[in-house]
């Protein structure tokens, strides 16, 4: 009961704080040609305290490794070494939008190999590429590990994620990418929740800013800014122009539920139909405890285990047939789920009924 009283005093705020803090356009859409591009990269990490691949399992770490000596004059062709202080690595990233030529951006590495941890590693120079197979960034320095780990001969303990790390400002862009921005004559927005309301509001909201017809609505997802109409110098003055303009998104009602944890999150606009609901648990129990039957002293008998099984089943006290009254609002939903008294995970499967009784009106998720 307590865990639904949290959830019932927290979402019954939100509508409250919907209407009064409306959000900004940039938080709402996404501008067309304004994005990232993934990098990805292969290095070597060296420098760790003998947590390092097993050169025996991992040999494309030698490989790596010995390609790297060659090219600074080391000639190692024939020899035998199996140092424990290198880890071969995926270097991964995202170029942002605009990146030029010596900016720096931030980059995740993540062991391939046997490697027990990066901590204290340092990558060396390693180049990222692009899909297009172009490299965009060249990767090195100190990683810091978001873990930890020990090991003695009768086992170990990992606390963390200590075969994964990331280099603040760990790569600086070689190549940028070739978009012309200034050169559009429209400009798309994007909706990241697709909804025909919201983008109405947008296209509202745009051209009230400017006093004419700059923006249209294209579909759910779409609004269509026309830079000419918006009669300023460039597509960036354009967007710097509405980007923080205030509007309030319409949300679709949906249920939210983490199957794990046993969490569950509905949105203010859940709305339930008037349905009764009846709840209960049944336990199967089966113990085995057998007999051992010795023979008498003295004679010729052999010792017998007899088998002995008490089987049982328990059904618990249900809540009866429930009526869960029709809700026409969050609060009235959560009160009429709390009358049911029962566990969180419970809940979960009395929500699943409702929903597939279609008593439930709301998206339901399930994670």
């Amino acid at each position: 009961m307590t865990f639904f009283r949290s959830i019932f005093l927290i979402l019954c705020l939100l509508p409250a704080i919907l209407q009064a803090s409306p959000i900004r356009i940039k938080d709402l859409v996404e501008f067309d040609g304004v994005r990232g591009n993934d990098l990805i990269g292969y290095g070597l990490v060296v420098g760790l305290n003998g947590t390092g691949d097993g050169l025996r399992n991992a040999p494309f770490t030698e490989e790596i490794m010995t390609n790297i000596l060659e090219r600074l004059g080391v000639n190692v062709t024939g020899e035998q070494f199996r140092p424990k202080n290198v880890a071969a690595v995926f270097v991964t990233s995202t170029l942002p939008a605009f990146a030029r030529v010596g900016g720096r951006i931030d980059i995740t590495v993540s062991a391939i190999g046997d490697a027990k941890s990066l901590l204290g590693g340092t990558l060396i120079m390693t180049p990222m590429n692009a899909a297009d197979g172009q490299i965009y960034a060249v990767a090195q320095g100190t990683i810091i590990a978001g873990g930890a780990s020990a090991e003695g001969d009768g086992g170990g303990v990992v606390q963390g994620v200590p075969t994964s790390g990331v280099i603040p400002s760990g790569a600086r862009v070689e190549r940028e990418i070739d978009f012309d921005f200034g050169s559009l004559t429209t400009v798309r927005l994007a909706l990241r929740e697709p909804d025909f309301t919201t983008a109405g509001r947008i296209e509202q909201a745009i051209n009230n800013k400017f006093g004419r017809a700059v923006a249209v609505m294209l579909d759910s997802g779409t609004v269509s800014l026309d830079i000419g109409a918006t009669r300023l110098a460039s597509p960036a003055h354009a967007l710097g122009r509405i980007e923080n303009i205030l509007v309030r998104p319409e949300r679709r009602a949906r249920v939210v539920v983490d199957q794990r944890s046993g969490t569950i999150v509905m949105g203010e606009d859940v709305r339930i139909s008037r349905v009764a609901v009846s709840q209960g648990n049944l336990t199967l129990r089966i113990e085995e405890a057998p007999i051992v039957v010795q023979p008498n002293p003295f004679t010729d008998g052999a010792t017998v285990v007899v088998p002995r099984t008490n089987a049982n089943i328990t059904e618990e006290e249900g809540i009866g047939l429930a009526e869960i009254p029709e809700g026409t609002s969050l609060s009235e939903v959560v009160a009429g789920l709390n009358a049911l008294g029962v566990s969180p995970r419970n809940m979960i499967d009395i929500l699943k009924s409702i929903k597939a009784a279609g008593a439930l009106h709301a998206e339901f998720v399930v994670h």
